[in-house]
């Protein structure tokens, strides 16, 4: 028997906004859980990429910070008194001879429990980085994937390049904090939600900031990690060089489910199936929550998780619980421990 083996009822392997509510859906049915995450702190992509970012759809929230939105459901789960595991990948999940799962992370902790759920957002993301030599000089220090912090570039000149939601999303934010914001584009037409590209539009004819396309990125100039222009070509092979202290390539994130698909869990597109009446997966005892998890009609949005929490935390009761019927009960009579 390992040292540090860790015996509970569930283990969801996810620290993001989903994964933190399923801590909390399975509290109020009497599901004691351990989380474990690979990053170092709680929030997911939200913490990774988006923590000052504003959430306009989440209930009772007409506006909420990423990072706030953690803060508060990390506060949510908190009275189920979760065991987190930070920092540590999953990398083996067997069903033990007693009908246990067995799971082993990369830095040896053991886990034994009836029921696993899967709250690993987009698995294992990688920024899609653009072609340029000696880019990785400049990565960290004045090239970056994701932002952190808006304040991080308070008088800086930069350059954004990408056409989706993320790319303008970010241009129209550091407007009001950056010295100057570019958008460079290789089309004059975008990906972002219309009303997004309506807003940048209207923010480029009022000057407030330049938007160069049709280019693309062509190259990098700079020294010991400090960028001190971009160079940019047109369709005809032209090129411009525009001063820069920052570059921020918004290409996307490359998914791979990582380690899940071994696991012998359905896959669709790299996404895991799940029944959507009881979030089940496949393998009876494993459940799928969130951006991980696939089904007909599935909609990619926060509050779609926090519904499919809410029901692989009833439909796991059975396993947990197997000789105690589960009776419904709203939250303003079950009550949280205090």
């Amino acid at each position: 028997m390992p040292e540090n083996l860790h015996t509970t009822d569930a283990v969801v392997i996810g620290a993001g906004p989903v994964g933190l509510f399923t801590v909390f859906s399975c509290g109020m049915v009497k599901i004691r859980c351990h989380v474990v995450d690979s990053l170092e702190t709680l929030g997911g992509q939200l913490t990774t990429l988006y923590p000052e970012k504003p959430i306009f759809d989440i209930p009772g929230h007409p506006r909420i910070l990423a990072a706030d939105l953690i803060a508060r459901l990390a506060e949510q789960a908190a009275p189920f008194q979760p065991v987190f595991h930070m920092g540590q990948c999953v990398e083996r999940l067997e069903r033990h001879e007693s009908g246990s799962f067995w799971l082993i992370t990369n830095t040896g902790t053991h886990f034994e429990c009836p029921v696993v759920i899967l709250a690993a957002g987009a698995g294992v993301f990688t920024p899609n980085r653009p072609p340029l030599a000696g880019l990785d000089a400049f990565e960290g220090t004045s090239v970056f994937y994701h932002i952190r912090r808006r304040e991080d570039f308070q008088g800086k000149r930069v350059m954004i390049s990408g056409g989706g939601d993320s790319a303008l999303d970010w241009a129209l934010s550091l407007i009001d904090v950056a010295a100057r914001v570019m958008v460079v584009h290789r089309r004059s037409r975008f990906r972002a939600a219309p009303s997004t590209v309506a807003r940048l539009h209207q923010q480029v004819q009022a000057g407030a900031l330049d938007l160069v396309a049709p280019y693309q990125l062509h190259g990098v100039e700079g020294s010991r990690g400090r960028l001190s222009a971009v160079i940019v070509a047109a369709l005809d092979g032209t090129t411009r060089r525009l001063d820069a202290d920052v570059l921020l390539p918004f290409f996307g994130l490359t998914q791979d489910p990582g380690p899940i698909a071994k696991w012998g869990v359905a896959l669709e597109h790299n996404h895991v199936l799940i029944d959507p009446a009881t979030s089940m997966t496949n393998i009876a005892g494993i459940f799928a929550v969130g951006d991980i998890a696939t089904c007909p009609g599935k909609l990619k949005l926060i509050l779609t998780g926090f519904a499919e929490a809410t029901r692989a935390a009833r439909a796991a009761h059975s396993f947990v619980h197997p000789r105690t019927a589960l009776h419904f009960e709203h939250s303003t009579t079950a009550g949280v421990p205090t």
